[in-house]
């Protein structure tokens, strides 16, 4: 078949399967294929009736709602007229029973620890929901959040949701820039905030960058400042406001206030990209409705879950899979501040065997760091307590999925590889662990109700095993409703591709036997002499070499062939780099996938720019694989001397 500009050629293939542990199986929410079978043509054949039904036992409705779907493509409505609060889902709808059941369990860096139950956060939401309708805050008001990953993040954001106001959490690691231009966009009216927060020993300084934003931020009327770190004084003036004396003497009870369905819950800016940032705008109910089910689903969770979702709230897998979705499910969610690595390489596996976690949800690249300090530090503590491995913010290669489930799940324990996005607002496709069988790698199935498709640049569906553009081709409820004070940007990014289908901006393909295979954003696919490849699996077959522990390829201008590829390798403890190993790796991946596929420029790297949510920027490395000066946002970037170990590196 012709090669055509659309279609991305498919290397890799991977064989292994893992049907669901058979007792696990016995107790999960959803047991066997045929039950995901069963749920998903009901589904199907009357989405509306499927999508009320679940929403009906999902929520609490103050009141019911009549219409289940307004959709004027590519505009959505869900559960028209009804009315609820997403901080009553989350809270008061478990009180009594669950007054005294630990809600948050939270570890400070430096080794602080706080328990929190159900009744005490309660307490804690209303007395911040009152304080901030002290300072004059309404419903349909915008507050920022700018917070270290502390309780008092999820307090902010329950506290917005009661009282109907519209939170923007703003990742703790942005710059002043990137603060300033969010609250400039969002027109909040209070920020929320703290004079610091703890991170590798260090105190990142908020209130420094804070300070710094307040000179171009008309819009902001107050700034409440939590007390962390004790490094610096609150400001005087009358702008600024002390976190405790803001909810000292506040009242414990604060009536929720019943929103519409569609009522905004909160903007979400996406991060790490060139240009000004969007402002993903997700409404109340159909995102409630996407964050609890699939929580419970995918995780399969029990009441006496300890489930820990390691993602700071300042990215929307915090948002759905710290705070709401795991509240509305009423277990307890842990909440870490500080490096997976500090003090010690083993911090994550002393938490989870002090917490006795049941449930851990983490991203691939912390996998492959994990994997590259070596298998002795999590086999150093007590990880039976684990029965779920969740991966979760890019594609994850068989090497690491397979280390994952052996080094840490004891080869007992499911691992869900989900896919989703910030507009997505919930998992979208993704194994159920007591159902679907798994393959190292892959993202398995599209969840009942969502209508995910290969697609060529037409519209037709592309062949089993060839690359395409990933598409959902009918509205869910979780979906983006705007980029907020932007609709034609929306309509633009999300819609233009094929109208009326929602573009997710990933290049896919399903195997033979209908397994999805995510193969990374189209926008890290290249042209080698006239092939599409997807960067995601020749970096897959890098991994898979015993002496690699990450690598990221991507493609740099070249004379003959259009696109060179240039990896960039980081190696297991221990191993020496040489030219030798380069030639080695080289034919590493030839062999594993094709001379297609073979890096023409290999280079070793002692670390790979990351954000401080683990995913690697890209972006910067084609800039320094095409020898040009890193160009675009990188207030992002976790530490900036990497990408300047990268400039230099000629090795």
């Amino acid at each position: 078949m012709a090669d055509t500009p659309q279609e991305i050629h498919s290397v890799l293939t991977e064989a292994r399967v893992f049907p669901p542990p058979e007792a696990f199986a016995r107790r999960a929410h959803i047991r066997g294929m045929q039950d995901y079978q069963r749920l998903w043509d009901e589904a199907a054949k009357a989405p509306e009736k499927y999508w009320g039904d679940r929403a009906r036992e999902e929520l609490y409705w103050k009141e019911p709602f009549q219409t289940v779907l307004d959709w004027k493509p590519p505009h959505a409505r869900w559960f028209v007229e009804g009315r609820t609060n997403l901080a009553y889902n989350c809270l008061d709808r478990h009180l009594p029973a669950l007054k005294d059941k630990p809600a948050i369990l939270f570890e400070g860096e430096p080794g602080d620890r706080r328990r929190i139950t159900y009744g005490e956060l309660s307490a804690e939401v209303n007395r911040m929901a009152n304080g901030l309708k002290s300072l004059g805050v309404r419903k349909g008001d915008r507050v920022g959040i700018y917070l270290p990953m502390v309780p008092e993040a999820a307090v902010a954001m329950l506290a917005c949701a009661r009282i109907g106001a519209v939170h923007s959490v703003v990742f703790g690691g942005f710059s002043a820039e990137a603060l300033q231009e969010r609250m400039n966009d969002a027109g909040a009216r209070v920020l929320l905030t703290a004079d610091g927060g703890w991170r590798k020993g260090a105190v990142v300084p908020l209130l420094k960058n804070v300070t710094a934003a307040l000179a171009n931020t008309p819009s902001l009327e107050k700034v409440v400042v939590l007390k962390r770190t004790a490094d610096v004084a609150i400001p005087s003036g009358s702008k600024w406001v002390a976190w405790d004396a803001l909810v000292q003497g506040q009242s414990d009870v604060c009536e929720p206030e019943w929103v519409e369905s569609e009522h905004p819950l909160f903007i979400l800016y996406t991060s790490g990209s060139t240009g000004k940032p969007k402002g993903v705008l997700h409404t109340t109910a159909g995102y409630a409705l996407g964050a609890s089910l699939t929580t419970r689903w995918v995780f399969d969770l029990r009441e006496d879950d300890v489930y820990w979702c390691t993602a700071d709230v300042g990215w929307v897998t915090g948002h759905s899979y710290v705070v709401y979705g795991p509240l509305m499910n009423g277990v307890s969610t842990v909440m870490y501040e500080g490096a997976p690595t500090h003090p010690g390489p083993d911090r994550f596996w002393e938490l989870i065997a002090r917490y006795k976690a049941t449930i851990l949800y983490t991203a691939p690249t912390a996998i492959r760091a994990f994997m590259r300090l070596g298998e002795e530090h999590p086999r150093k503590h007590d990880l039976s307590s684990l029965r779920l491995l969740g991966s979760v913010g890019e594609p994850i290669n068989p090497e690491a999925w397979m280390w994952y489930r052996d080094v840490i799940g004891g080869g007992r324990c499911p691992v869900v590889d989900t896919w989703w996005q910030t507009e997505t607002g919930s998992i979208m496709i993704s194994p159920l662990p007591g159902a679907t069988p798994t393959k190292p790698g892959s993202a398995t199935f599209p969840l009942p109700g969502i209508h995910a498709e290969i697609l060529d640049r037409a519209g037709k569906p592309v062949p089993r095993g060839q690359g395409g553009l990933l598409f959902i081709t009918k509205p869910w409820p979780s979906m983006l409703r705007s980029v907020y004070g932007d609709p034609e940007r929306y309509v633009r990014t999300y819609f233009s591709e094929l109208p009326g289908r929602y573009f997710t901006g990933d290049g896919a393909r399903t195997d033979q036997d209908g397994y999805f295979w995510l193969m990374g954003r189209v926008d890290d696919v290249v042209n080698v002499a006239g092939h599409r490849l997807g960067t995601a699996e020749v970096e897959s077959a890098l991994v898979a070499h015993a002496k690699v522990s990450e690598s990221a390829v991507v493609g740099r201008p070249d004379d003959l062939k259009g696109t060179a590829l240039v990896a960039f390798v980081t190696l297991k403890a221990g191993i020496r780099p040489s030219p030798e190993l380069k030639k080695e790796l080289a034919a590493h991946v030839s062999k594993e996938i094709g001379a297609i596929a073979r890096p023409d420029e290999i280079r070793f790297a002692e670390g790979l720019p990351k954000t401080r949510s683990g995913k690697i920027m890209r972006r910067l490395l084609r800039d320094v694989a095409a020898g040009k000066q890193a160009t675009g946002d990188t207030t992002t970037l976790e530490d900036l001397n990497v990408l300047a170990a990268l400039s230099q590196n000629d090795e």
